[in-house]
């Protein structure tokens, strides 16, 4: 039998509404110990991608890696390089959303200019392949009097679908584990549940 000593301290309440002041002071510690942990699960993430989706000449995480690097090369700023670093995280787990997933977890983070470049570059990205499934290559268009259109142009344009090549000398992972720390060790924003900006 576990020594009571060695065992994580848990709440009294079987559901929320029963919870007391302490309950809730608990957790809220116990959440700030796991947020702060948010950077290195969002690297163990992002190595996972080294085994995702195949039939690429690079991986999921070489992609991203050369997105982000282009990115970086381009003259972005460190918000912009690590949301192309992420901006694939969740092919995974929402391969069929993966834009705004990758959105919702950099937004409390980041400006909305770039949460709005993530949530919108699935669309964009379409311009270059749509009209060879049969979709519609254009669909970006419905965007083209937003104020950021030309920001997640650039964006797929330049990063996001030339960072498919196997020769590319991409910067490695380790060397951007300094900006994802940075980055989503912020302190978090208010996030906006539904953007007016999409």
């Amino acid at each position: 039998m576990q020594d009571k000593m060695t065992m994580p301290e848990t709440v009294s309440f079987h559901r929320m509404d029963e919870g007391t002041e302490d309950d809730y002071a608990l957790l809220h510690k116990q959440e700030q110990n796991f947020i702060t942990a948010l950077p290195s699960r969002i690297v163990s993430a992002l190595e996972n991608l080294e085994h995702s989706l195949s039939g690429y000449q690079v991986s999921r995480l070489e992609h991203s890696l050369q997105t982000a690097t282009r990115a970086e090369q381009g003259g972005a700023d460190k918000e912009l390089i690590v949301a192309a670093l992420i901006h694939d995280i969740g092919d995974d787990l929402a391969p069929e959303n993966h834009s705004q997933m990758a959105a919702a977890i950099i937004r409390p983070y980041v400006r909305a200019e770039v949460t709005w470049i993530l949530e919108m570059h699935g669309v964009f990205q379409m311009y270059y392949y749509a009209d060879k499934i049969g979709l519609n290559k254009h669909e970006r268009d419905r965007w083209r009097d937003h104020h950021w259109f030309d920001s997640c142009e650039k964006f797929c344009r330049d990063w996001d679908q030339v960072s498919f090549d196997p020769s590319f000398p991409s910067k490695p992972l380790d060397y951007f584990i300094p900006l994802i720390y940075e980055i989503f060790s912020r302190p978090a924003f208010s996030p906006d549940i539904i953007s007016s900006d999409t």
